[in-house]
């Protein structure tokens, strides 16, 4: 090719350029159905696990109105006890594991407040984390531990228990705090256009509910009512996650304004 073909296709060249750095570029980041999917499999297993630990096990295991039954129980069904410890740290993984995926999810609506509600949901997780080490404690207490020979037996009862409400405890202030990740998380979700305004919307009265628990004599009143609520709309909302995920165009377009942002 001579020097004045060259030139004669320079412009052609040129024109190919502009029309390639004009054409929308790919987007590089997380992959939302993946992502979605993970989060709504996730929220899964987290939910499956606190029903098992809670429901099967702990709420049959522990009568804070009998300190013997109680610590019976907790002898009696000594690898049970220590299974559901287990399983509730596993819940905790999932949950710190959800929230960073909700995080990568949301952030293209509005990073500041996706940004938020992930650090407040990691307080909540480290929160109801450290609260578990009271429920284990009183395997330890009821173990037959020499620095605890000083105490009688009905002592040891009273202090198992004292251990376990303030588990409770603890993982009550925790719920409080993932309701209010829940409710700018929803928030997020019903501008978010890529997912059903819907699911916003039942994520904000569900997470409504647990906001509750910041003030203790609200906790009780329609506790049930609050805590069947919250199982509906998680289904609906895992069931769409992994179900239909999210709209990818729409997610993409929203992280390609997030990128191009100055």
């Amino acid at each position: 090719m001579t020097t004045s073909d060259a030139s004669a296709l320079q412009p052609q060249v040129d024109h190919i350029e502009r029309l390639n750095a004009a054409a929308p570029q790919p987007v590089a980041g997380p992959k939302p159905q993946v992502t979605a999917r993970a989060a709504g499999v996730l929220l899964l297993m987290m939910i499956v696990a606190g029903v098992f630990a809670q429901g099967f096990v702990s709420n049959r295991l522990i009568s804070f109105s009998d300190a013997a039954v109680t610590a019976n129980n907790i002898l009696v069904n000594r690898s049970l006890f220590q299974i559901s410890f287990t399983v509730y740290l596993i819940e905790m993984a999932c949950q710190i594991a959800a929230t960073a995926l909700f995080y990568l999810l949301l952030s293209p609506v509005s990073r500041n407040i996706a940004l938020v509600a992930a650090f407040i949901d990691l307080s909540a997780s480290v929160i109801k984390t450290m609260s578990r080490l009271f429920y284990i404690t009183p395997l330890f207490v009821l173990s037959g531990t020499n620095a605890l020979n000083a105490f009688s037996a009905d002592q040891l009862r009273a202090l198992v228990i004292l251990l376990l409400k303030i588990n409770a405890s603890g993982a009550a202030i925790a719920v409080a705090f993932f309701g209010m990740s829940g409710f700018l998380n929803a928030s997020l979700i019903f501008r978010s256009t890529f997912l059903p305004r819907a699911l916003g919307i039942l994520g904000m009265i569900s997470s409504a509910g647990w906001l509750r628990f910041f003030y203790p004599p609200l906790r009780y009143p329609s506790f049930m009512f609050i805590v069947v609520c919250s199982l509906f709309v998680a289904a609906v909302e895992i069931f769409w996650l992994i179900v239909f995920g999210v709209d990818e165009e729409r997610w993409k377009e929203r992280y390609r304004l997030t990128t191009q942002a100055p």
